[in-house]
C-alpha cells in the first residue's frame, strides 16, 4: 500500500488481508524489533471465559498498515477471533504528522473502539485527513470484559515514566512509545470510560496551550492531574500534545459519539491555534488526592456491615462543588480503619480531607470529587475517587 504523509513511520508495518487477519489463519506479522512470524505460532490462549482461567502467553505487538472492513463490525469481546494481541495500525493521510489514539487499555472500556470504528468507517476508500496511528490494547481482557486479568499489568499504569514500570506490559508500552516517537505525532488521544456517575471530561498533564487547546475540543471541563504515574497521556506528552478523555460508562451511545466526533475534529485540523484559551472557555481542576480503601479492608453500598459502609448513591457527588460535613458513609461496627488518602501530585504532604464522627466519614473541607465509584471491583483495582480542587492557568490552587 503506498503511504501518503511520513514515510519512515511504515518501517516494519505491513499490510494483510482480511483473510490472514482472522486468528485460524496463517500471515505474517512483524514486530517493531523486526521479528517476522505467522498468526498461529504463538500457542493458544486458554480461557473459559472467567478471568481468572486465563493463560497469557508472551505479549509482542502486532503492526499493520491498513484497517479492514471486517474489524469495522467487529465488538470489543470478538476482536481475539482477528487480532493476536496488541495491535497498532498505521493508516495514511494527507497531512504529515499521525495523530496517535489508544483504545482498550482497559478491556472493558469499549467506546473508544466503538468510536474509532465510526471514524474509519467513512474513510473506507478515501484518504484520512492526517495519517492515524492506533493502538488497540487489552484484547485478552476485553474478551473476559474486564478491565485488567489477574495476571497482567495495568495497561494504563506501566508506560515510560520516571518510575519505569517493568515487566511485559512495561516493555510493550515502551516499544509502542518509541514507534510514535519515531513518527513525531501531531497530537494523542487516549479514550476510556468509567464506572461511576460522571460527565464527559478530558485530562492533561501539562497546562502548555496546545494541549488545552486539544482538551477544550472535547470539553470545557479539563482535569489537570500528575497522578497516577505510568500513564499513556503523561508518556505522549513528552513528544505531543496529549489528552486522556472520559466518555462516561462503557456502552453509552452518547460517549461512543462524543469520542467520534473529537477524534474526527483533530485529525481535520491543520495546527493548535496561536492564542490561549479565552478563560471562560475551561472550568480548569486538578487533582490534589487519591482516596484509596485499604486492600484489606471490606466495604458495602447497601448498608450491609463492613469496614466501610459506603452510601449507595455516592457516585452522583461528582463533579459537585461538596461542603464540609458531607457524608460518604459509616464505618462498620467495631472498625477503627480510615480512608487512604494519598497525594494527587508531587506534594510533600496530604491535607486532612475526612474526620470520623461517631463512625460517620465526613469530608472536612470543600472539595470537588471525580469518579467515585459504586463498583466495589473498579475500587480495589484502582481507587474509591479523586478529589480535586480549582486552579488557574498556573496550576495553582483557587481559594474557595
Amino acid at each position: 500500500m503506498a503511504w501518503v504523509g511520513s514515510l519512515l513511520c511504515r518501517t516494519n508495518a505491513i499490510a494483510l488481508t482480511h483473510s490472514q487477519m482472522k486468528r485460524p489463519s496463517v500471515g505474517l506479522v512483524t514486530s517493531a524489533s523486526g521479528r517476522e512470524g505467522t498468526l498461529d505460532e504463538r500457542g493458544p490462549v486458554k480461557m473459559n471465559h472467567h478471568e481468572d482461567d486465563v493463560v497469557v502467553e508472551p505479549l509482542r505487538l502486532r503492526r499493520f498498515d491498513h484497517f479492514p472492513d471486517a474489524l469495522l463490525d467487529v465488538a470489543a469481546p470478538d476482536l481475539w477471533l482477528h487480532l493476536e494481541g496488541p495491535s497498532l495500525f498505521h493508516l495514511p493521510g494527507r497531512h504529515a504528522q499521525p495523530l496517535f489514539v489508544s483504545v482498550l487499555l482497559h478491556g472493558n472500556e469499549d467506546s473508544g473502539w466503538r468510536a474509532m470504528q465510526a471514524v474509519l468507517r467513512p474513510h473506507r476508500d478515501k484518504l484520512l485527513p492526517r495519517p492515524l496511528m492506533l493502538f488497540v490494547g487489552n484484547i485478552e481482557a476485553a474478551r473476559a470484559g474486564v478491565r485488567t486479568l489477574p495476571v497482567q499489568m495495568d495497561y494504563n499504569r506501566c508506560w515510560p515514566c520516571a518510575e519505569q514500570p517493568v515487566g511485559p506490559e512495561a516493555r510493550l508500552m515502551r516499544e509502542v512509545f518509541e514507534v510514535a516517537r519515531a513518527c513525531s505525532p501531531f497530537a494523542s488521544i487516549d479514550i476510556h470510560n468509567n464506572t461511576g456517575n460522571n460527565p464527559h471530561y478530558a485530562c492533561v498533564n501539562r497546562l502548555a496551550e496546545s494541549f488545552l487547546h486539544l482538551a477544550r475540543l472535547f470539553s470545557r471541563t479539563v482535569v489537570y492531574f500528575d497522578r497516577p504515574a505510568g500513564v499513556q497521556t503523561a508518556a505522549l506528552a513528552e513528544i505531543c500534545p496529549a489528552v486522556t478523555v472520559e466518555c462516561g460508562i462503557a456502552g453509552g451511545a452518547a460517549g461512543v459519539a462524543h469520542a467520534a466526533d473529537f477524534v474526527a475534529s483533530a485529525l481535520a485540523m491543520s495546527q493548535f491555534p496561536h492564542h490561549p484559551v479565552p478563560q471562560g472557555d475551561l472550568d480548569l481542576l486538578r487533582t490534589f488526592a487519591i482516596v484509596r480503601v485499604p486492600s484489606d479492608a471490606t466495604l458495602s453500598y447497601d448498608d450491609s456491615d463492613a469496614d466501610f459502609r459506603f452510601r449507595g448513591d455516592l457516585d452522583l457527588l461528582n463533579f459537585s462543588e461538596l461542603e464540609p460535613g458531607t457524608s460518604f458513609g459509616f464505618l462498620g461496627h467495631g472498625a477503627t480503619r480510615q480512608l487512604d488518602v494519598l497525594p494527587g501530585g508531587d506534594f510533600t504532604t496530604t491535607e486532612r480531607y475526612f474526620e470520623y464522627v461517631q463512625r460517620e466519614i465526613r469530608l472536612s473541607q470543600r472539595v470537588i470529587p471525580a469518579m467515585l465509584t459504586v463498583d466495589a471491583r473498579a475500587v480495589r483495582l484502582d481507587c474509591l475517587g479523586y478529589l480535586m480542587h480549582r486552579i488557574g492557568r498556573d496550576g495553582r490552587r483557587i481559594a474557595a
